[in-house]
């Protein structure tokens, strides 16, 4: 009796009925981009000068997020292209990626994950982004101090 566990109940009480399950790829990218988020050290590679012009926004403007299904055995591959902050291990980092990812994909989908093909895409900072902030306004008030003292010369 352990052979039929895994069988569907559906398929016996609705014979004549065919199940079918569609995923887009824009939910993948969308889970992707969920799960990342909360991996810290990396980040998706953003939108360019033409997506903020032709005003595309969420899953229109990822980047990085490549999906590939196989309706056949029902799997699905996935790339993703992240930048990783300098300092990292990489091989810890893509297994981090790796292990959650197909995590959520399986859990939310049902799907199995065939594939997930990690490649960092550049070294970001290790400064913070508030640290780059200080430091350009610091460097524009010593040009404003600068040009201060050239106006009171002439």
């Amino acid at each position: 009796m352990d052979q039929f566990e895994d069988l569907d109940m559906k398929e016996i009480d609705l014979p004549d009925t065919i199940f079918i399950r569609d995923i887009e790829s824009r939910v993948f990218q969308a889970i992707a981009v969920k799960c990342l988020a909360g991996i810290e050290g990396i980040a998706l590679i953003e939108g360019n000068l033409i997506d903020n012009l032709l005003g595309r926004e969420g899953a229109d403007r990822i980047k990085g997020v490549y999906i590939e299904q196989d309706s056949k055995n029902h799997s699905v591959n996935i790339k993703l292209e992240v930048n990783v902050v300098y300092g990292i291990s990489l091989p810890e980092k893509a297994e981090e990626i790796q292990s959650k990812l197909v995590r959520e994909i399986t859990q939310l989908t049902g799907l199995h994950v065939a594939c997930i093909h990690v490649v960092f895409k550049n070294l970001l900072s290790d400064v913070s982004l508030d640290e780059l902030l200080g430091r350009a306004k610091q460097k524009e008030s010593v040009i404003l101090e600068k040009e201060d003292e050239y106006a009171e010369e002439f």
